[in-house]
């Protein structure tokens, strides 16, 4: 039997998986040794083009609220999603996989900075310029960011991603699956405590 893997499905501009990110991050701790765990980056709203109404802001505004309730993480609400933001997170999911193809192992870090970045400190992680200086303080040139970040070859592997995660029929962020071979094991929809996603992880792994 193959190493078992644990697809972890999120976007970085999805709230709830900011409001995941403590569970991910201990999860990968514990079970490094158990599994490979991959980032498949979802596509919460890749390609928007038009800007947010004021009804929409209202609507996420409240997300961030209930995700701040519930898991206690660090939202900057005041002057959050200004006017005439577009919410596209194809740039900052395509950031990710960037990374990818310079250092794997800054994945996951690059993840975390870009939503730090977008729910904590309110930045515009949809601008190019944001993510490069991101992925500079994890030690990239943006430079050499930049121009892989605009090759055609990062926008294919992103919409890969993004296709992968309606072949595996996730609709929802965050979500967990873990693959035994060919078979995969739904963990998890949703941000779930810690324990509850444990024990799911545990199921699988004995199945």
């Amino acid at each position: 039997m193959s190493t078992p893997i644990l697809w972890y499905f999120a976007d970085p501009m999805c709230s709830w998986c900011w409001g995941f990110s403590p569970v991910i991050e201990t999860l990968r701790d514990e079970y490094r040794e158990r599994m490979k765990i991959a980032l498949v980056l979802g596509g919460l709203r890749p390609g928007e083009t038009a800007p947010l109404t004021a009804a929409g802001r209202e609507d996420i505004l409240h997300h961030w609220h209930q995700v701040h309730a519930r898991t206690g993480q660090p939202f900057r609400f005041e002057n959050a999603l200004p006017e005439g933001f577009v919410y596209d997170t194809e740039p900052a999911s395509r950031a990710v996989v960037t990374l990818g193809g310079i250092d794997p192992a800054l994945i996951f870090p690059l993840f975390r900075a870009i939503q730090s970045a977008f729910y904590a400190e309110g930045r515009d992680v949809t601008q190019p310029g944001v993510l490069a200086d991101l992925a500079a303080g994890l030690g990239v040139d943006a430079g050499a960011f930049l121009s892989a970040f605009d090759s055609d070859a990062t926008r294919a592997k992103t919409q890969a991603h993004f296709r992968q995660t309606r072949q595996a029929g996730v609709h929802g962020f965050p979500t967990l699956i873990v693959q035994q071979d060919a078979q995969l094991l739904p963990v998890s929809n949703g941000c779930q405590p810690l324990d509850t996603v444990r024990a799911a992880i545990d199921a699988c792994l004995v199945a």
